[in-house]
């Protein structure tokens, strides 16, 4: 059977009171960076001919993220790596979107379950743990057989070993960056209560909460507000009640799996956090095949449907360009799914037809792919008020709801009542190969 609801406890990671500064302080390159990564580990202060290298990636539109390493002479780059540290500092005003405490819960609980890296410490704005050695994936990736399948894997040992958290309260957004609440208590409540019967939070609670943090200074917005409110309204009312994986219908969802958060391991990859090295097979177009791969960036993980986390990441498959062209087909996501529900019964010992249970999945990832839209459109209009990361979020928050009305017009009918063609992403989604 799936996970029960735990009393985790949980929160003993260390804190150092000081606070990453992009700016960096008088001038030096990485100075904040620096003294908190020296705070945390003292002994690799620059001597001997150690230097620290300072390494930025790029691919979130979120936050800022950093690779530090203790460059020590004469080890290996496998050796760097085995030690390097990820700093991880939060995105302006997201305090508004994420629960950090949450986020750090999530952190604790899979490393409980050997899925996350080694949570080493949080600081003011962010936190400090242990690089996962490996490559990101790409969006050409995904479409992989080996990477689909080993991300079908490691989601499903995801939905069906890691136990839903309920037991962390889900706090009101208060005023910020313009964006304010008329009344915190009452919020909280409504909320809370937004798929009644279902422990809180929850995919459900958390879009109802961004909902509710959009700002209403305008008429124009005051309108967007209440037609999200009511939109809100009906996908609860068709969505949050329908049986699925877990207990309650709900797993513990990463709700963010683009290609960035996914970390490939190549067959024939030195072992790392429990992968182990293979023969050396390759891919039918020589590349190296993924063995396996590990998630990372947990700060949106919370209670969901199944269908909701992997329609979620077939979502992703479009990438911030949003290309549909990318979006996975039927075989695409049977194959997936098909190796997702076989890892689950083998996880749970559930009794499961595997072919009736595949299709039932299929189906029901069918109905959920309008929702990812829904989800990151809300987000992305936060977004567009608090971030100062040169993206275009309110661009980006027309894409994504735009999915969310295309699918709505495919699944009541109306668009082909109308005579309109069908959108792309649709189009995509129902190619058979």
């Amino acid at each position: 059977m799936a996970p029960s609801t735990p009393s985790c406890e949980l929160g003993h990671v260390r804190f150092i009171p000081l606070t990453y500064d992009s700016q960096s302080d008088n001038g030096e390159e990485h100075a904040s960076a620096r003294k908190l990564i020296l705070t945390l580990v003292p002994e690799w202060a620059e001597t001997d001919g150690s230097k620290l290298k300072f390494v930025r990636f790029t691919d979130g539109i979120t936050n800022t993220l950093l690779k530090v390493v203790n460059q020590k002479p004469g080890l290996s780059n496998a050796d760097l790596d085995r030690d390097a540290i990820l700093l991880r500092a939060y995105g302006k005003g997201t305090a508004i979107l994420i629960d950090r405490e949450r986020e750090a819960a999530n952190h604790e609980l899979l490393m409980k379950y050997d899925l996350a890296p080694a949570l080493l410490a949080r600081f003011e704005n962010g936190m400090l743990y242990r690089y996962i050695s490996g490559t990101p994936a790409t969006h050409a990736d995904l479409r992989e057989t080996s990477t689909l399948l080993a991300v079908a894997r490691r989601l499903a040992q995801w939905h069906a070993t890691v136990p839903c958290i309920s037991d962390v309260s889900l706090k009101p957004n208060g005023a910020a960056n313009g964006i304010s609440h008329t009344n915190g208590n009452t919020d909280k409540n409504i909320i809370e209560n937004t798929a009644p019967g279902k422990p809180a939070p929850n995919l459900w609670t958390v879009m109802h909460k961004w909902i509710l943090a959009l700002p209403q200074n305008t008429q124009a917005e005051r309108e967007r507000q209440d037609l999200l409110l009511r939109e809100m309204k009906y996908l609860v009312e068709k969505l949050s009640q329908r049986p699925g994986l877990g207990q309650d219908g709900l797993v513990f969802a990463h709700c963010d799996l683009l290609c960035a958060n996914i970390i490939m391991h190549k067959v024939g990859d030195n072992a790392t956090n429990g992968h182990s090295q293979s023969n050396g097979a390759s891919t039918s177009n020589g590349k190296s095949a993924t063995e396996t791969v590990s998630f990372i960036d947990y700060e949106y993980a919370t209670p969901s449907p199944a269908a909701f986390d992997i329609a979620n990441h077939f979502a992703e498959w479009a990438g911030y360009d949003c290309d549909y062209n990318m979006v996975p087909t039927k075989a695409h996501r049977h194959a997936f799914i098909s190796q997702y529900v076989k890892t689950y019964i083998e996880l749970t010992g559930e009794e499961l037809d595997h072919e009736e249970a595949t299709q039932k999945l299929f189906d029901e990832v069918d109905i959920f792919r309008g929702v990812p839209g829904f989800y990151w459109g809300i987000w992305s209009l936060i977004q567009a008020m608090i971030s100062d990361i040169d993206f275009d979020y309110a661009a980006y928050a027309e894409s994504r709801l735009g999915e969310y009305w295309a699918f709505k017009a495919e699944a009541d009918g109306s668009r082909a009542a109308s005579g309109k063609e069908m959108p792309l992403r649709e189009r995509t989604w129902a190619k058979a190969e």
